[in-house]
């Protein structure tokens, strides 16, 4: 009865337009108050030590990263590297906009700066080579969802939080996870693309192809200094968030210097603000988790999955359509801090292990970028594109069947993303 009464009333909420961490706030504070005896001061105990973890600094550091890199000109130099590589092929632009975003992904950690920093440049080129909009809207904005999966992610680092993983592991979990959804939606571009006869570009000499390797070497090593650390011991993931930042700070100010001293301000408040919305919902997120594990349910829920008698590929079935359901009505960050502190336990009790966990939340997460009302790829690409949402919906349609049979195939073959990791050792 207590679920139906937390849940029911942060639906409640929500449903008013209150904003998600505001709502979760409230309904704890309601419940807390006026439903249950859980003392105050416990309240107040869990608050801060549940956001004490010193792996939730790599959060805004991650943040500020991939922001000097999206001011910084990284992304120009990644898809002159990418056009030189595979411009030649069917739907040449559009095979060099998901490289692209590949590559800006193992840099950035965010879904939507790099639909951004991608789809800025190359929508507009896309367009005056003929290609149709809705087929170039389309491959950013879902190629974008890289973003996320491909490490350092900071949706990553939030599910590790939120769970006690180690965000090491999931970073090079994702690895070939981040390859493999690369690479087919590669496939299904070309596939696309020479069906159609879409436009193909001039065959890039090897010394061309040399020289705009050169150009984004810098942007491109950042990706060695965050896994290549992490992995060799170097350095903490979240230390390697710090390291990102400051090299991603030289990188743009000294080595390509696209970003003036002048804009250092605002990017670093835009960094302050977007930490602080996140770390916000967080906060407010730690409270509701501790709501929920104080009235039992997380427990509640594995001994009624228990008695049903689901076996493990059935939770996972259920649980992947509870998050693409969630993941229509909420932002990734939201949809994991209140999914995984009930999905997890459970999880563990059927011995479904943690990082493999992790990555099917996170390809969940991907396909909900996509999804409207709230996708937020499709409101960055509908601004990029000045397109209406509706139109970047059905553009996006078809890829989000793409996304979900990915996510099946991620979901019921468990090596794919345990296989490096454990290749390691790790």
């Amino acid at each position: 009865m207590s679920s139906l009464t937390i849940f029911g009333l942060l639906g409640a909420l929500m449903l008013t337009g209150m904003p998600i961490s505001i709502a979760l706030g409230m309904t704890v504070l309601a419940f807390l108050f006026f439903l249950t005896q859980v003392p105050i001061e416990a309240v107040a105990l869990k608050l801060f030590t549940g956001i004490e973890k010193f792996e939730i600094m790599a959060i805004p550091f991650f943040i500020l990263a991939g922001n000097f890199l999206t001011h910084g000109g990284v992304a120009r130099r990644m898809i002159n590297f990418a056009s030189s590589m595979v411009g030649h092929w069917h739907g040449g632009l559009a095979l060099a906009g998901v490289v692209a975003c590949a590559l800006f992904a193992a840099v950035s950690g965010s879904s939507p700066a790099t639909v951004v920093a991608i789809g800025s440049i190359l929508l507009p080129a896309m367009v005056k080579q003929g290609y149709p909009k809705e087929f170039g809207v389309g491959v950013i904005a879902t190629s974008g969802g890289l973003g996320i999966l491909i490490p350092p992610s900071i949706v990553m680092v939030i599910y590790a939080v939120s769970t006690n993983s180690s965000i090491g592991k999931l970073f090079v979990a994702g690895i070939v996870p981040g390859l493999l959804l690369a690479a087919i939606l590669l496939g299904v571009t070309w596939f696309v693309a020479k069906k159609k006869n879409y436009p193909r570009m001039q065959r890039a000499s090897w010394s061309q192809r040399l020289h705009a390797l050169r150009e984004s070497f810098w942007g491109l090593f950042l990706i060695v200094v965050v896994i290549g650390g992490i992995y060799s011991g170097v350095f903490t993931a979240t230390e390697a968030a710090a390291m990102s930042a400051v090299y991603a700070f030289i990188v743009a100010v000294f080595v390509y210097k696209d970003l003036k001293l002048s804009q250092l301000r605002r990017v670093l408040l835009d960094s302050a603000n977007m930490s602080a919305m996140l770390l916000y919902i967080i906060t407010n997120a730690v409270l509701f988790s501790f709501l929920l594990t104080s009235e039992s349910i997380p427990q509640d829920l594995a001994a009624w999955i228990n008695e049903q008698g689901l076996s493990p590929w059935m939770f996972l079935l259920v649980v992947n359509l509870l998050l693409l359901l969630a993941g229509n009505f909420m932002e990734p960050s939201s949809v994991l801090l209140i999914t995984a502190p009930i999905i997890f336990p459970v999880a563990m009790a059927m011995g479904i292990d943690p990082i493999h966990l992790g990555i099917i939340m996170t390809v969940n997460m991907e396909i909900g970028m996509i999804t409207p009302p709230v996708g937020l790829n499709l409101y960055v690409a509908s601004g990029i594109a000045k397109m209406g949402l509706t139109e970047v919906t059905k553009a996006c349609a078809p890829w989000i069947l793409v996304m979900i049979s990915y996510l099946m195939l991620i979901t019921y073959v468990p090596a794919i993303s345990l296989w490096l990791p454990n290749l390691l050792g790790m």
